[in-house]
């Protein structure tokens, strides 16, 4: 019966940003846990070989292709998918950029596009989905923020403010759509090993100042989220709403 909680067999789940490293990493997770997968990306030719090595597992997997950062794109995908293909009852936004330099000398334009892909993104698929959401009274919205959404470090403040946006959106969501039955919160992941990340894991000072600074000692494995979204995906989390789960190794909870 416990067990049965997690299950995620006859949901369809759509992972923003999900041709590679933690999305797709999230989106193979959901489906061995029995979900139809919808990827997201804006390259066909990624996309296309993230659904294929899916279909290699056997999930049941669809491609749709839209920029997050067009409120139009979004809501036109969204809503003709759900209305030839069926319901999207799982939202997992996950696209997100990084851009690294020192505050007073941060370019305008790339904290701009900060701004735009990792909060107004969110927004524009959350909205989207939210409304066949509350039409049917159900769904799940899993917001990927970070551990910078709790901490900061040199040269990143435009991303942290972003991600501290994501945790708030996240409290609003809830706030307005708990009562029609939606759950939203967020994932914040500390320091994994991914794409987004391979300068800083292949740079040894880094790497090792990471090691000492995490209780865990070490980097994170992307396989290591994906516990923690099925929760948050499921019915296990049916009370669980606005909160978001840090993911980090113990790199919040000391100093």
């Amino acid at each position: 019966m416990s067990l049965s909680l997690f299950d995620l067999t006859g949901k369809r789940a759509l992972i923003t940003g999900s041709s590679q490293g933690i999305g797709h990493a999230l989106a193979r997770g959901l489906a061995d846990a029995g979900a139809e997968i919808v990827l997201n990306g804006r390259d066909a030719a990624k996309l296309d070989k993230a659904a294929a090595d899916l279909r290699d597992r056997g999930a049941t997997v669809h491609t749709l292709a839209f920029d997050v950062t067009d409120a139009g794109a979004v809501r036109a995908a969204i809503d003709g998918f759900e209305e030839a293909t069926g319901p999207i009852d799982i939202l997992v936004n996950n696209a997100g950029v990084q851009h690294r330099a020192p505050l007073e000398d941060f370019p305008p334009e790339d904290f701009e596009r900060l701004l735009r892909i990792n909060v107004t993104g969110v927004f524009n698929a959350a909205q989207a989905a939210a409304r066949h959401m509350i039409a049917r009274g159900r769904g799940k919205i899993v917001n990927i923020a970070s551990v910078q959404t709790a901490l900061a470090r040199p040269g990143i403040a435009p991303y942290t403010a972003t991600k501290g946006a994501v945790a708030n959106l996240t409290k609003g969501m809830a706030t307005d759509w708990a009562k029609h039955g939606l759950q939203c919160n967020a994932l914040a992941p500390g320091y994994f090993e991914t794409p987004l990340n391979q300068a800083l894991v292949d740079d040894p000072d880094f790497t090792a100042w990471l090691c000492k600074r995490t209780p865990a000692g070490r980097w994170g494995k992307v396989e290591e989220l994906v516990g923690t979204c099925i929760f948050l995906t499921s019915e296990a989390s049916s009370f669980v709403n606005g909160t978001t789960v840090f993911v980090d190794g113990g790199i919040t909870a000391s100093l």
